[in-house]
């Protein structure tokens, strides 16, 4: 693409009081409005009883927030994108970013709490608009699950005054973000679950309470029958996180470490029990930096925490266990004929009967855990690329509307569908979000003038009509 003036030719004046930047966000707030978020807001979060009025109209400012997240706002001071043109014409209290930032470290930690029930009544209702975990027919590959995925990831801060800042497990200074996604074969991931924590937080410290509550969020959404898997890494390998799966009527699929009863019971597998099986990706191994194509799996009987005392921590499984061989040449090297001579030992624990998933579904499932970190890249590539205060609790409330804004963007998807149904958010708000309109009044309603050939019009159209009803056609004379 060519510019074709002169540089004399072309001129701009910031002058137009009709012209928005982001037309999608009208039916993208209509949604929420139907889902109740500025009314479950002004409900719940009593923040202005603590008698100071930057806590007032709790509903309002955090819809603002929300809005200003799906418009690409990654900071308090980003929320200027929803104070231009004509938006004023389209929505109502739209304030401030430094009203938001106030209203924001106003919150304590049972406010945070308390927007965090709002995130997931929310939820519950967007799932009312449209069916956000299809699922499919039984079929022995995991189509008819759902699975709920649990990991952290560091937010990386800089200021030294930020309350909570401390070196996470990548020895990267920041804020410790855990999150709890569910998703299924049809369906990209939708966020059920989140807490902010201190950057030095232990990966597993509070997780199977958070669990059990973004389990029985899951168990709110309407439709939501499907049998549930609870997928996670070594991290979480934990008698509190089986006991809290267990007792929410899912099953577990957890990595394991190798410690020396894993090691154990893998030597019992006979040679003969394992299965070559080709992966349709490559997998990256980070230990060779190498890709492997190919690998060979079995699996065996297992009791989990064996070693607690208590018998009620015990849970008994199948320990499925992934082989690849062993290119690391300084190992085969000095190989002595030992078990992990030639082959390095990938296993993880589940709970999954053999008649619903096979050792190689299994593993295969598994596997797709990595999933979730696709939605922690969508979010520090959005609302989480900052943490906007220095105040811990008001970034806790961040990322709580931050996670209500990526399932309002992952329900504006869905009901796109489409080539954008599992598209990131940033496309979503390339596509269908910030789209550019002038906006006219004539006969006393608002017409918003979009671009003549933009590609998305049809998506865009099938959004309104969700949120709205069908614009009438305009008479042209």
């Amino acid at each position: 693409m060519l510019f074709n003036h002169t540089e004399a030719a072309v001129s701009y004046s910031f002058d137009e009081p009709n012209l928005v930047s982001s037309a999608g966000l009208v039916p993208v707030m209509r949604l929420a409005q139907q889902a109740g978020l500025a009314q479950l807001a002004q409900q719940m979060v009593t923040v202005a009883n603590t008698g100071a009025d930057k806590g007032a109209n709790a509903g309002a400012k955090i819809s603002s927030l929300v809005a200003g997240m799906a418009a690409g706002a990654d900071s308090i001071d980003g929320m200027d994108l929803l104070r231009h043109g004509g938006m004023t014409s389209l929505f109502d209290q739209v304030y401030a970013p430094s009203t938001l930032g106030s209203h924001l470290r106003e919150y304590t930690h049972g406010h945070v709490k308390q927007l965090a029930a709002v995130s997931s009544r929310f939820l519950a209702r967007l799932g009312t608009q449209t069916p956000l975990l299809p699922v499919g027919p039984l079929a022995g590959h995991g189509e008819h699950m759902v699975f709920v995925d649990i990991d952290d990831t560091v937010v990386e801060v800089y200021s030294p005054k930020k309350q909570g800042a401390g070196i996470g497990y990548n020895n990267t200074r920041g804020l410790n973000a855990l999150l709890v996604t569910a998703s299924t074969a049809k369906a990209a991931p939708i966020i059920i679950g989140q807490q902010l924590r201190k950057g030095a937080a232990h990966s597993v410290r509070g997780a199977h309470k958070l669990l059990s509550d973004s389990l029985a969020t899951l168990g709110r959404l309407s439709g939501q029958n499907a049998a549930v898997v609870v997928r996670a890494d070594s991290a979480y390998y934990s008698a509190k996180v089986a006991k809290a799966v267990l007792a929410n009527d899912a099953q577990l699929s957890v990595t394991v470490p190798l410690n020396a009863a894993v090691r154990k019971a893998i030597a019992t597998i006979d040679q003969t029990a394992w299965q070559k099986i080709e992966y349709t990706q490559a997998i990256w191994d980070e230990h060779t930096q190498r890709w492997v194509s190919a690998a060979e799996v079995a699996e065996v009987d297992f009791t989990a925490f064996s070693s607690k005392p208590d018998a009620a921590d015990h849970v008994t499984g199948r320990l499925v266990v992934r082989r690849v061989p062993e290119k690391n040449l300084q190992k085969l090297a000095a190989t002595q004929g030992q078990l992990f001579a030639t082959y390095r030992y990938h296993a993880f624990f589940t709970t999954i009967p053999t008649t619903v998933l096979d050792t190689v579904a299994a593993d295969k499932s598994h596997r797709q855990h990595a999933i979730i970190e696709q939605v922690h890249a969508e979010l520090k590539a959005g609302p989480l690329a900052h943490m906007p205060s220095g105040r811990f609790q008001a970034n806790a409330a961040w990322l709580v509307a931050a996670t209500m804004t990526h399932n309002l963007m992952r329900t504006t998807a869905t009901i796109v569908g489409g080539a954008l149904a599992r598209a990131r958010a940033l496309s979503i708000r390339q596509k269908i979000i910030t789209v550019p309109a002038r906006i006219a009044h004539r006969a006393r309603r608002l017409i918003m003038h979009l671009p003549t050939g933009w590609k998305w019009a049809r998506a865009f159209t099938r959004l309104w009509n969700t949120a709205l009803s069908p614009p009438p056609q305009e008479s042209r004379t």
